[in-house]
């Protein structure tokens, strides 16, 4: 039996704002295990909170129609189980199953995508959500009605977490996805403070624990880059932080989300991670202009960028109503960004 929001219909299509986001919650169609936390919805997404168990994994898994992942998690693809209530390491190459403390109800008209967080992909953990019947990761089917998992892989850094822990969000849409434009991305190669144009991440550096903001030195994790006249040398299988050219603003009426420009581009690869909010740039929400800054990895071979090259799309899509409140009146950290290292770095 479906919860009574089951008759309602949308009036708007679009991605819901925040105020409406909290109005699902009543509904019961995003079903909490404990009330929200502080900043948990954001002007456009939901964070998704861990819960309290993890389970490492043999191999990542999508269950398929009609199957639960709870019956894939009682048979042998799960290697051990994993308390994470005092704090518990996730290990880099090592692929882990957390449920999350939200579920869904979904009702018709209404869709479902996740992210992994900014945050999570400037640290380079893989993280992707996964549902029950589940044939496409971080996508709900339709009218889906059941829990939500996130699967975990550290590429870089292995990771601290605890539960209430926030990797990934989703994102709400009343009808089908409908961008409404694109914009090209290109990457800044001729430097920010000090003539830096990125940072590669050290290997074998310490651990990043996901409650400690502001609480990881730089240079015990992240080297400094400096272009060669505009040009930088991807190296294989290195992970590296880097910086659009154009500046980026999201109107108050509009979201957005990075998309690769094309996969025959085939020596790097763009990891983008994370949803644009309304109001991200914008002057009257602190913002002048931020820049979207790049996740990338090389492939096979040393890779030469050129300052200028196009690296990705950005797709917006249009609000379904304004947010209460814009990206950068609310807590945020990477509103006017320029070059900017993960929120867990000083």
């Amino acid at each position: 039996m479906r919860a009574p929001h089951e008759d309602q219909t949308m009036t708007q299509t679009g991605i819901l704002p925040d105020h409406a986001l909290h109005a699902l919650v009543d509904e019961g169609v995003v079903r909490p295990d404990t009330p929200l936390a502080d900043g948990q919805v954001q002007p456009a997404s939901i964070d998704l909170r861990l819960g309290e168990r993890a389970y490492r994994l043999r191999a990542s898994f999508l269950p398929g129609g009609g199957r639960r992942v709870s019956e894939r998690l009682a048979g042998d693809v799960v290697m051990h189980q994993i308390d994470l209530r005092g704090g518990a390491v996730l290990e880099t190459g090592c692929v882990y199953l957390v449920p999350l403390q939200e579920s869904l109800a979904l009702r018709p008209g209404l869709t479902a995508a996740m992210n992994p967080k900014s945050s999570t992909g400037r640290i380079d953990v893989f993280t992707r959500v996964i549902t029950d019947g589940g044939e496409a990761f971080d996508q709900a089917p339709v009218d889906y009605e059941g829990p939500l998992y996130a699967e975990i892989c550290p590429r870089t850094f292995s990771i601290l977490a605890r539960p209430g822990d926030r990797l990934s969000q989703i994102r709400f849409r009343a009808d089908a996805f409908k961008p409404t434009r694109e914009v090209t991305v290109s990457v800044d190669l001729m430097g920010f403070d000090e003539g830096i144009v990125g940072y590669r991440a050290r290997r074998h550096a310490g651990l990043v624990d996901l409650a400690g903001i502001g609480q990881h030195p730089r240079a015990q994790f992240w080297e400094p880059l400096r272009s060669e006249k505009g040009q930088l040398v991807l190296d294989p299988g290195e992970f590296y932080i880097l910086a659009s050219r154009e500046a980026v603003v999201i109107g108050l009426d509009e979201a957005a989300e990075m998309a690769p420009i094309a996969p025959e581009i085939g020596e790097f690869r763009a990891h983008y991670a994370g949803f644009f909010d309304p109001g991200f740039g914008v002057a009257e929400a602190g913002g002048t202009g931020g820049r979207a800054v790049l996740e990338v990895r090389g492939r096979d071979v040393p890779f030469i960028l050129e300052h200028g090259q196009p690296v990705a799309r950005l797709v917006y899509e249009a609000m379904a109503e304004r947010p209460s409140k814009a990206y950068g009146q609310v807590a945020s950290n990477y509103q006017a960004q320029g070059l900017k290292l993960s929120k867990f770095f000083v």
